[in-house]
C-alpha cells in the first residue's frame, strides 16, 4: 500500500503538510482545480513558493484572501483557539482583520463540503479531520462540536488546509500515515480567549495519544489543524517503518525562521505490510440494547480509528437472543474505543484479545472511464497476483442516480473497462 511517514521534528501545520505534498509530486494545478470545487472557492487562492530553511530546500504554501485587497500570512491555522492579530518574528506580520470575515461553525463547514462537487472520499476524509478538531475544541470550551466557531480568516485557512490535505492523500493514493514524535513548541500564543500556553489546549487534546516533546525556540510549532490531521488519520512510529520502501523525501516549510529548520520531512513510498502493528480484538455480548443503536456505535468506532466493526447474532443464557459486538483496533486506539463502548452501549464488560497477525492484500486505486463517467476501482493483490476488483460504490451510485440507469449496469461497465486494461 502507498504510505507516508511524517517526521515532525519541527512541528506540523496545515500549510506545512500541503507544501510537503506538493514537493513530493502533487501537481499544483490539480490541487487548485480540486479546491475550486468548493462553493467558497472565490474567497481564496494559493500562493506557492520555493524557500530555504537553514539551507534545506522546501515548498511554502500560503492562502491569499480575495475580495478585500489584503493577504493573510499563513503562519498558523486559526481554529476556534487562535487569534489572527499577532505578528510572527522573522515573517511578514499578520494583517489586522476587524469585521469583514464570517465566523463558520462545524455545521457551516459540513454544509460547504456537502454542497461541493468533491469526490466522496475527499469529503469523507475532510469531515473526519474537521470532526476530531471540532470535538477537541468543543471539549476545551465546554460546547457541542457542531457549535464550535472557526473564527474569521481561520475558517478559510482551515478549510483549505484540511480539504487540500484530503485531496493530496486521495490523488497520491495514500492509504497509511505514520508519524514520529511531535515537537509541539513551547511558550505562549495569542488566541480569541487571551494568552494561552503552547501547545494550545485543543492541540494538547488532539495529541494526547501521541508522544510529544518541545525543543528549540519558544514558538507554537504544531497547530490545531496539523494535530487534527494526525489525530484523525495517523499512527505513531518512532522511526521510518522498516517495510516502507521510500521513493522520495520532501520538505514542507512553515513560516518561522528558527535555529532548527522549520520544516516537516515527508517520506513517501510503498509499504509492503503497512508496518508492524499491535492489534487487539475487543468483544462484548449485549442482550439489552436497542438494535438501532449498533449502527450509530459502529460509526463512532470507525471515526475513532477502528479497523473493522461487526456484529454476530448469538444466544445467551436462558436462550435470550443477543448480539456479539466485535471491534478490531490498533493498540494506540484501543483505550478510546473501550471508553466509547462503555459510554454508548449497555455492556459492563469487554474481552480484549491480542491479534498475533493480520494478513492484508496490497491495495491500489485505479480510475476507469465508463460511458457515463469516471469510476474509482479498488484493485487488490496478494502474492503478486490480483485477487479482487471492486468498483467504488459511491461513484457508481452517483452515476446511476444522475443518468437514471441501473446501479448494477454501472458497476459492470466499470469492471469490464478495468479488466480490459488489465488484460483479463
Amino acid at each position: 500500500m502507498r504510505a507516508i511517514y511524517l517526521d515532525c521534528f519541527s512541528g506540523l501545520s496545515g500549510n506545512m503538510l500541503l507544501g510537503a505534498f506538493l514537493a513530493a509530486g502533487m501537481p499544483l494545478e490539480t490541487l487548485e482545480a480540486e479546491l475550486r470545487r468548493l462553493p467558497m472557492a472565490e474567497e481564496f487562492r494559493l500562493k506557492v513558493s520555493s524557500v530555504k530553511k537553514n539551507g534545506i530546500a522546501a515548498t511554502y504554501v500560503d492562502v491569499e484572501l480575495l475580495g478585500e485587497g489584503h493577504e493573510h500570512e499563513h503562519a498558523h491555522e486559526h481554529s476556534c483557539e487562535h487569534d489572527h492579530g499577532h505578528a510572527n518574528e522573522g515573517a511578514v506580520p499578520l494583517h489586522e482583520h476587524s469585521h469583514e470575515h464570517h465566523h463558520r461553525t462545524m455545521r457551516d463547514v459540513r454544509a460547504i463540503l456537502e454542497r461541493s462537487s468533491l469526490s466522496a472520499e475527499v469529503k469523507e476524509t475532510s469531515l473526519k479531520i474537521f470532526g476530531v478538531l471540532a470535538q477537541a475544541e468543543g471539549k476545551v470550551h465546554g460546547m457541542m462540536p457542531e457549535d464550535v466557531h472557526f473564527h474569521e480568516v481561520g475558517a478559510v485557512d482551515s478549510i483549505v488546509d484540511i480539504v487540500g490535505t484530503a485531496i493530496c492523500l486521495d490523488y497520491l493514493e495514500i492509504e497509511k500515515i505514520f508519524v514520529s514524535r511531535v515537537n509541539t513548541g513551547s511558550g505562549t500564543v495569542h488566541t480569541q480567549h487571551g494568552l494561552m500556553m503552547v501547545p494550545a489546549p485543543a492541540t494538547a487534546e488532539l495529541l494526547r495519544l501521541f508522544p510529544t516533546y518541545h525543543e528549540g525556540a519558544a514558538k507554537e510549532l504544531t497547530t490545531p489543524t496539523g494535530a487534527a490531521v494526525l489525530a484523525a488519520l495517523a499512527e505513531f512510529s518512532d522511526h521510518v517503518p522498516t517495510d516502507l520502501l521510500t521513493e522520495c523525501i520532501a520538505y514542507g516549510a512553515g513560516t518561522w525562521d528558527l535555529e532548527l529548520p522549520n520544516v516537516v520531512r515527508l517520506y513517501i513510498g510503498e509499504c509492503k505490510g503497512g508496518g508492524k502493528r499491535d492489534l487487539s480484538l475487543i468483544e462484548t455480548n449485549i442482550d439489552d440494547m436497542d438494535a438501532q443503536l449498533f449502527g450509530y456505535v459502529s460509526e463512532r468506532l470507525f471515526a475513532l480509528g477502528a479497523l473493522d466493526v461487526w456484529t454476530t447474532p448469538i444466544y445467551m443464557k436462558k436462550n435470550r437472543p443477543a448480539h456479539m459486538l466485535s471491534v478490531l483496533v490498533a493498540e494506540d486506539k484501543k483505550a478510546q474505543c473501550l471508553s466509547l463502548l462503555f459510554s454508548e452501549t449497555t455492556s459492563i464488560g469487554m474481552r480484549v484479545l491480542h491479534v498475533d497477525e493480520r494478513v492484508e492484500a496490497v491495495r491500489h486505486t485505479a480510475l476507469v472511464d465508463t460511458p457515463h463517467g469516471k469510476v474509482r476501482c479498488k484493485v487488490s493483490a496478494y502474492g503478486g497476483k490480483i485477487v479482487s476488483l471492486s468498483p467504488e460504490y459511491d461513484d457508481c451510485r452517483e452515476i446511476a442516480a444522475r443518468e437514471g440507469i441501473p446501479l448494477k449496469r454501472v458497476r459492470q461497465e466499470a469492471l469490464d473497462d478495468l479488466r480490459e486494461r488489465l488484460g483479463e
